[in-house]
């Protein structure tokens, strides 16, 4: 799932060339009225940048899908391989590091704080782990398993890899905070 990390890693660093203005112009502006909503609210976060907005997965009904769980409080994780990071040169992600989660079109949905971060072994994730990122605690597990390997399978054949049991893992957990 945070293999759209990496895509959004990639678009922002080719945007660099453009003002901060036409970046703006291409974002959804329910993402900017969000994050407005939210400062209003809590006036302590006034000062701090917008924060990135992105989507989960990489296709429209996942994405919505994933989305609305954020929305619901039930997904409250998000995984990455660490190759990923790796490849593209970027800093694994931080805590405290909010961001603005959208549907599959770029309609602000909610806004998220990353709590912690682990790297682990994909054929250690626990249970617990994967009933926060799946946002369901039936059958969790294997469905995180499932989901994940053919996920990162697809994707790192793309780069002539082959995913492992023992491939890394990035878990982010998060807290959403808006709405």
């Amino acid at each position: 799932m945070k293999h759209l990390i990496l895509i959004t890693f990639l678009v922002l660093s080719s945007c660099k060339g453009e003002t901060k203005a036409e970046q703006e112009l291409a974002i959804n502006p329910s993402v900017q009225e969000m994050w407005e909503r939210f400062t209003t609210s809590y006036p302590e976060f006034k000062e701090e940048e917008q924060p990135e907005s992105w989507f989960f997965h990489d296709n429209e009904e996942d994405a919505n899908r994933l989305a609305e769980l954020v929305v619901q409080g039930k997904k409250q994780a998000g995984s990455g391989l660490y190759s990923w990071y790796k490849e593209a040169k970027a800093n694994l992600p931080s805590v405290g590091t909010k961001h603005i989660i959208t549907d599959f079109d770029g309609t602000a949905r909610a806004i998220i704080e990353t709590k912690k971060v682990d790297t682990i072994p994909f054929n250690q994730i626990s249970e617990a782990y994967a009933a926060l990122d799946m946002g369901t605690t039936n059958e969790a597990l294997q469905k995180w398993k499932k989901a994940h390997w053919d996920f990162f399978a697809s994707t790192m054949k793309e780069s002539e890899k082959q995913a492992t049991e023992d491939m890394l893992v990035v878990c982010e957990y998060f807290e959403t905070l808006w709405p």
